[in-house]
């Protein structure tokens, strides 16, 4: 075999080899990319699981069961942060004017944000009335008067966004414009919550809920 046969037989094996790492590397990447509806829907998980939460101490509230306020402030802050200043944020930069632009959904559209600013001022009102203590049956009262409003505007808010407004925006971007979409939320997720982002805002939630004992899914099976 000449010097030429042999250093080409190296230079393919090199290759072969430089692939079988490489190709795997990819392919996890490639997993891991999360489209724009995908990300938005599971941040609509942790509001759904933080609407539980409120639940629970509306209930506790109606019985005269104590609960930790801190799990209504911890709670409150990670709908602000999350929810508030970075889900809503993105619906309102990126979606809503696209929408618009397309006159597509319009109604439902200007409703969805209307109800943004709304939630945003209950928020205010449900870590006011944690962070002061709770210390009177009258302010525990208006406290859930606010979560009670809070979820049931936002329980139909998430559903009809998860129907409806997100499964239409591939009727008004392109392939490679949704993609760039999906590039750009995760990026901002990650400037703002570090890389663990989504993940840690699970976690925290999970805490919560641990706190009040409702993290175990089985507490909620019915005996039938």
């Amino acid at each position: 075999m000449s010097d030429h046969q042999q250093m080409n037989r190296r230079q393919l094996f090199s290759w072969v080899a430089g692939a079988v790492i490489v190709a795997p590397t990819l392919y996890a990447a490639e997993e891991e990319d999360v489209t724009p509806a995908e990300d938005l829907m599971r941040e609509h998980g942790v509001l759904k699981r933080v609407l539980l939460i409120y639940d629970e101490v509306r209930d506790r509230i109606a019985r005269k069961t104590p609960f930790p306020p801190e799990a209504v402030s911890s709670s409150a802050t990670i709908i602000r942060s999350f929810i508030e200043q970075y889900h809503e944020k993105l619906e309102e930069d990126h979606l809503f004017p696209r929408f618009r632009k397309h006159n597509k959904l319009v109604d439902l559209v200007n409703t969805l944000e209307a109800q943004h600013k709304a939630g945003r001022k209950l928020t205010d009102q449900i870590l006011a009335f944690a962070r002061g203590g709770l210390k009177a049956s009258t302010d525990k009262e208006k406290l859930s008067a606010a979560m009670h409003q809070f979820v049931r505007m936002y329980a139909p808010h998430e559903a009809r966004e998860d129907t409806v407004l997100f499964p239409a925006l591939h009727e008004i971007v392109s392939k490679n414009e949704y993609a760039a979409l999906g590039s750009d939320f995760e990026r901002k997720e990650q400037e703002l919550f570090g890389k663990d982002g989504f993940e840690g805002m699970v976690m925290k939630v999970g805490d919560i809920e641990k706190t009040l004992g409702i993290f175990d899914l089985n507490r909620f099976t019915p005996s039938v």
